[in-house]
């Protein structure tokens, strides 16, 4: 086929993409058949394959779908990095609706995309993905993590690991790590939201829920008395500690000038809109940011300890390392005077330039 200047002027702006942050390699796949339409982003394995979930999404077009699943794959780099785990980051993303779309046909197609690249990407469950989903992936591939029986839901390690790294970013900003009496906002009480504010009420916080479910917040309101505050409302609420735990990009210019709280902490990935704009001016105002990508890393250890055939035990010890390492980002942060997210960006980075000195011929 002789290429138009539209088809020259997309794949240059693609290639562009994948370019800006040193992506490796992007797998558009699609089926008429299955209706399938989904893309895989490997964005590094220096470190060892690719390891990210898919998510399923109902994006407005094509172009959101491919900046969405280049920046959260290129954050599976830098979280499994910072967590000291020998994985790389990539991640999928299926065009279309989780509620009405999904069926066994599917999922077993994508399993045959993800099997192509021979073990360099591992996937595993992420929004609008359920266990049963990736058990049809599985039947096409065995590059798959968090399956039943397995290593099971990732969902209170990851929850764990946000708590500790709540706790020492506490130390840093109180002077102790203690979060009773503290007032949290948690944004989404989905799986990880659950667990994270059944870890704050029992260490005595006051606890505000907000999120699109009204079923779960009523539910998780009488199960652990927390207060459910609006969706919109979150934002100007009189808080200490910020938890985004839903969809990304809550950290913008309209919510930065709204956000009166000390510290934002949450599970939710890319949560500063623009990282060199809203990176900075977290800084500039005084709270202190906690790096998502590190925060939330013990969902990618769970599956890591899968991978590896580890125990559930050695899973939480080491999202509990995360703690320190929280500590060290902030420390090196106001020492340096450098956003936190530049912080873990950096040393992300170098541990992978030190493993890819290792690596080279001799």
């Amino acid at each position: 086929m002789i290429a138009t200047k539209e088809n020259k002027i997309a794949e240059n702006s693609i290639i562009s993409q994948m370019t800006t942050f040193n992506h490796e390699q992007l797998v558009f796949c699609q089926d008429n058949a299955t209706g399938l339409k989904a893309i895989i982003a490997v964005h590094n394995t220096i470190l060892g394959p690719a390891l990210g979930g898919t998510r399923m999404w109902m994006y407005n077009n094509e172009a959101e779908a491919l900046n969405d699943v280049l920046r959260l794959s290129r954050g599976m780099t830098y979280k499994n990095s910072l967590a000291g785990l020998n994985l790389g980051g990539g991640k999928a993303v299926i065009i279309g609706d989780a509620r009405t779309q999904k069926n066994e046909a599917l999922f077993r197609r994508f399993g045959k995309f993800v099997n192509s690249l021979a073990g360099k990407y591992i996937t595993a469950e992420d929004v609008g993905i359920s266990p049963q989903d990736m058990v049809w992936v599985n039947m096409e591939t065995n590059h798959v993590a968090g399956l039943p029986g397995k290593s099971g839901d990732p969902s209170p390690v990851t929850a764990y690991g946000v708590y500790v790294g709540m706790k020492a970013s506490a130390k840093q900003q109180f002077g102790n790590d203690s979060l009773a009496g503290k007032k949290i906002a948690v944004q989404g009480v989905g799986h990880v939201g659950q667990y994270l504010v059944e870890h704050l009420t029992k260490e005595g916080a006051e606890v505000y829920i907000s999120d699109i479910q009204e079923a779960t917040l009523k539910n998780i309101a009488t199960k652990f008395g927390a207060k459910v505050i609006g969706l919109d409302e979150i934002y100007d609420l009189d808080m200490d500690i910020y938890a985004p735990c839903a969809l990304g990009a809550t950290i913008n210019d309209d919510t930065l000038n709204r956000l009166k709280c000390s510290i934002i902490a949450g599970a939710a990935n890319n949560q500063l809109k623009d990282e060199a704009i809203h990176g900075v001016e977290v800084m500039k105002k005084g709270i202190i940011y906690t790096p998502d990508f590190m925060l939330n890393a013990g969902g990618v250890i769970n599956c890591y300890a899968e991978v590896k055939d580890l125990s559930a035990k050695w899973a939480m010890d080491k999202a509990e390392e995360i703690y320190k390492t929280t500590t060290t980002i902030i420390e090196r942060s106001k020492k340096d005077n450098t956003p936190t997210y530049a912080i873990a960006n950096q040393m992300a980075e170098e541990r992978i330039e030190a493993i890819g000195k290792v690596k080279l011929p001799l």
